[in-house]
Order: C-alpha cells, then sequence, then structure tokens
C-alpha cells in the first residue's frame, strides 16, 4: 500500500470517528470533518505494520494482560490518592522522579508515558529521545520504587506486543 492511499484512507476513518463522536452529518460538519481528517494525518505520518500472524496470539494475550494491568493500577492508584485527599494532615511529599521507560518502540514508549500519566497521582512532566521520563508524584516517598515495578510489568507486556 502506498503512503498515499494509507493517507487517505486515515484521513477518511478520522472522519468517520469524528462524525460518530458529533453525531451530526451536516454538510457543515461532513467538510470540518474532512479537514480534520487532513489536518491530522498531515502530522501523523502513518507507517504500514506488517502483521506477523504467528505472533499474533501472544500480542492478543499481552494486551489483555496490559489493559488488565493498567485498570488495576488506576484502581489502586485512585484508592491511594483518595485516601491522602481525606486525611486532614495531608501526609504528602510531592517530588518528580526518573523512571527509564526501557522500551525500543517509540509507540511503546509513548503508551508507557500515557499509563503513568493518566494514574492518579502522577504525571510525566518531560521526556527525551531515548524515553527517559520524569514524572510528578503526589507522594514521591515510595513512588520511585513502586514506579520502577509497574514499568517493569509494563515494559515485559509492551515488548510482547510490538516485538
Amino acid at each position: 500500500m502506498s503512503p498515499r492511499n494509507s493517507a487517505i484512507q486515515m484521513t477518511f476513518l478520522l472522519a468517520v470517528v469524528y462524525l460518530l463522536m458529533t453525531g451530526n452529518f451536516e454538510p457543515v460538519n461532513l467538510a470540518f470533518s474532512v479537514i480534520i481528517g487532513i489536518g491530522i494525518s498531515s502530522l501523523v505520518r502513518p507507517q504500514h505494520l506488517s502483521i506477523q500472524w504467528r505472533r499474533l496470539p501472544i500480542a492478543l494475550a499481552a494486551i489483555a494482560g496490559y489493559l488488565i494491568f493498567l485498570l488495576a493500577d488506576l484502581w489502586k492508584s485512585s484508592i491511594q490518592v483518595g485516601r491522602i485527599l481525606l486525611d486532614p494532615r495531608l501526609p504528602i511529599k510531592p517530588g518528580i522522579i526518573h523512571i527509564d521507560s526501557g522500551c525500543e518502540s517509540e509507540l511503546a514508549i509513548a503508551l508507557s508515558a500515557h499509563a503513568i500519566s493518566i494514574t492518579p497521582g502522577e504525571l510525566i512532566v518531560e521526556m527525551d529521545h531515548r524515553g527517559q521520563m520524569y514524572a510528578h508524584c503526589l507522594d514521591s516517598s515510595q513512588a520511585e520504587e513502586l514506579i520502577a515495578e509497574a514499568q517493569e510489568v509494563r515494559r515485559n507486556l509492551l515488548s510482547k506486543i510490538f516485538e
């Protein structure tokens, strides 16, 4: 598939998603959805991904494991942040910690940073081209060890998905 066809497909897909999200199919919104699709597909250069069919079951199992791990991490972190906020003494020690993504794929690094950022009490504030991340944590007293353990699990799952 040529890069041009890939960009056209991506534009069409983005336009359809936009229309489905807005639920507005008037001519002006149809034109606007195409403009949005063209804009995004020109910024995000779609790459052709080859599928290795023999690895598909492993990748699908890793995706399921990643989603389960992410949901469990979100749940645990929400409980911890809730406890901190409900304590009248607010026993926190905010700070910035260093996290090595340890991933080779740019998409895996981005997903890893996203998983950390959506977790309550943590936010990626800077990341370099090698995947070194710096996260602000609501309570950094134990965060470095906990995030390092969670990052190891994410790294293993993401490597199975993107190998």
